[in-house]
């Protein structure tokens, strides 16, 4: 049978392997991790992590070696026969125990010091910066459960709204205006900065910066209620080129319905509830209750990021979204199958 001490060294070096096996499996993921920044505040908050882990690491992995010493030569007295307790010990092994805890209480607190200064330099340089970003301003607004993105420009012709999926330039720096609708949400792109909390009545400013391409998924990450999960997004970090492209096209008004099934499916998107909650640049629907639809289309996801953006999720989304996300603000539309399908050509050609 193993005795205490091997139990305790075989569990101690289980929670570490599982330890590293995690983190490196977060960071190979990518896709929504502080430690893999492609930004820099997504950095500096990196740094100050890899700081605190390396320290705590190393803090733990002494504690388990001072318990597994403990641990097993408890063990080895349990063996010997039993004798009276040592009730006069030597003056000098009190002292020699009496430095040990003084010096662990210095120890530590230099650490908690380290972090606190380390954490308050890098607080202070994520927001001191700000005033000096004047690269793209982007209004963000959030909903129970989705995000009104609104891209802002001096010429009002240039300025136009979206859903739930930010383009962005590569290396230029981004200053997002956050506002809330409803009740406290909080704006998080965890590769590309840390956490801004969306107040009703106040507006909080943020900046980020992504410093290589890539798609980037944000959440919200204040409890906003029952699909708080499920409030999503997206950054689309690219070139400018390609960002430029982007953006002149989202700033045109809704492609014009060519063939006779579009026709009719904008005339059923008119006719129909849609038009109370969703707007479409260029047509009579003008409503800003739900997501703007004017280039839905050209969305890789629907639903705040909950969904693919395909016809099959549209038709599952459109007819019983409350299947698919319980307690959003859209209700069920029962549309017969020609009406349907004809909105779905209409949506689908919204690019």
């Amino acid at each position: 049978m193993m005795n205490l001490s091997q139990i305790g060294i075989r569990s101690f070096l289980s929670g570490l392997l599982l330890l590293l096996a995690s983190l490196c499996v977060s960071s190979c993921a990518g896709i929504q991790t502080s430690i893999n920044p492609a930004g820099p505040q997504a950095d500096q908050i990196s740094r100050l992590w890899w700081l605190m882990f390396s320290v705590c690491t190393g803090v733990f992995v002494l504690v388990m070696i001072f318990t597994l010493l403990a641990i097993k030569r408890g063990h080895g007295y349990s063996q010997e026969p039993t004798r009276a307790p040592d009730l006069d010990p030597a003056l000098s092994a009190e002292q020699r125990k009496r430095n040990v805890v003084i010096g662990a209480i210095i120890v530590t607190t230099l650490i908690l010091f380290v972090f606190l200064i380390a954490s308050f330099k890098v607080g202070r340089s994520m927001t001191s910066e700000l005033a000096n970003k004047n690269g793209l301003t982007i209004e963000i607004t959030g909903h129970q459960w989705w995000w009104e993105v609104r891209y802002m420009d001096p010429s009002a012709s240039n300025v136009f709204t979206t859903a739930n999926e930010i383009h962005i330039p590569t290396g230029v720096p981004v200053t997002f205006s956050l506002r809330a609708n409803d009740v406290i949400h909080s704006f998080w792109v965890p590769n590309l900065s840390g956490k801004k909390d969306l107040i009703p009545g106040k507006i909080a400013t943020i900046w980020l910066q992504a410093d290589r391409p890539g798609v980037y998924r944000g959440q919200c990450a204040e409890y906003c209620g029952l699909q708080h999960a499920h409030m999503a997004l997206w950054i689309v970090a690219e070139p400018q080129e390609q960002f430029d492209s982007w953006r002149q096209n989202q700033t045109r008004t809704a492609i014009q319905a060519v063939t006779s099934s579009e026709q009719r499916g904008q005339q059923v998107f008119l006719s129909s509830t849609c038009v109370m909650c969703h707007a479409v640049n260029g047509t009579p629907a003008g409503s800003n209750f739900g997501p703007n639809l004017t280039h839905i289309a050209s969305r890789s996801m629907i639903a705040a990021a909950t969904l693919p953006n395909t016809r099959d999720h549209l038709v599952q989304w459109v007819t019983d979204s409350q299947a698919i996300k319980p307690g959003n603000k859209m209700p069920q539309n029962n549309l017969s199958a020609e009406d349907l399908n004809a909105l779905l050509d209409y949506l689908g050609s919204l690019k």
